[in-house]
């Protein structure tokens, strides 16, 4: 039953996900949560954790110390080393200030790929098909086809916007940021960015309900320090975007609280 009046993010694991999380520790633990003695006003150390690991998932070098190093203090680096984690530094900051809408999901994908996407497809669904591959050339999963996008976004735009006019609890909070997260990841609208804006995307949805302490959740490193179970639990779910079972999602629902208890 679909109790949210929900079009393409599913609430069928809701109560199956609620059994498993251990809703008073995750609420005692998230309240605990604080900015880092080194943030200031004009630097955020969790921001620069996040843009860091998010862009190390796909690919980037970068080191943590370097780049607050760079950020914080001022010390430079090759610009090719800090472009594009500085301009998913600004989209994080970006999404502090906003609210998760149609327009602004876009304007927030065409910050971060300021130096990965050509200027006319920076916030512009992609009209190419899309195979996600893992490093060996094998096919991790296939995206919905662009001719579906817009109509799935616009689903996923209408659930998002549904969810926001809901007061969740935060087990339901940490459910819907992670479907919303798993949703968006299958359709894969973009060129270019997908795996940075879903990451966003998904602190960004979880803030709207929580408030500003979301944004101390290191999601986007823990991620990265369990990347192969990601990616794992990403592909439970099947191959082809016709067939997908997002009755395999939990293990993936999971992460996002398990990122927050610390446990494993």
């Amino acid at each position: 039953m679909n109790t949210y009046q929900l079009q393409i993010v599913k609430d069928d694991l809701l109560g199956s996900f609620s059994k498993k999380i251990d809703a008073i520790a995750l609420s005692q633990t998230f309240s605990k949560l604080e900015d880092a003695e080194i943030s200031t006003s004009d630097f955020s150390f969790y921001t620069s954790v996040a843009s860091v690991y998010s862009s190390k998932i796909e690919g980037e070098t970068i080191e943590l110390d370097s780049y607050i190093k760079h950020k914080r203090f001022g010390i430079e680096f090759s610009p090719d080393y800090t472009r594009k984690i500085d301009d998913l530094y600004v989209a994080y900051q970006f999404a502090k200030e906003h609210i998760p809408n149609k327009e602004n999901i876009s304007k927030a994908h065409g910050i971060p790929t300021k130096h990965i996407v050509a200027k006319n497809w920076q916030g512009r669904f992609r009209n190419q098909n899309m195979y996600v591959t893992t490093d060996d050339g094998r096919i991790e999963y296939v995206a919905a086809s662009p001719f579906m996008v817009t109509a799935e976004m616009d689903k996923l735009y209408n659930d998002i916007s549904t969810l926001l006019q809901n007061k969740l609890d935060i087990t339901a909070a940490f459910y819907f940021a992670s479907m919303i997260h798993l949703v968006f990841v299958k359709i894969h609208p973009w060129n270019d960015g997908n795996g940075r804006s879903e990451r966003l995307l998904e602190k960004w949805f979880l803030a709207q309900h929580l408030g500003p302490k979301t944004w101390f959740v290191q999601s986007e490193k823990y991620y990265y320090q369990h990347h192969q179970e990601y990616y794992n639990n990403i592909r439970l779910l099947g191959l082809e975007y016709d067939d997908l079972n997002y009755g395999a999602a939990l293990p993936f629902l999971e992460m996002l609280s398990t990122a927050v208890l610390g446990k494993e």
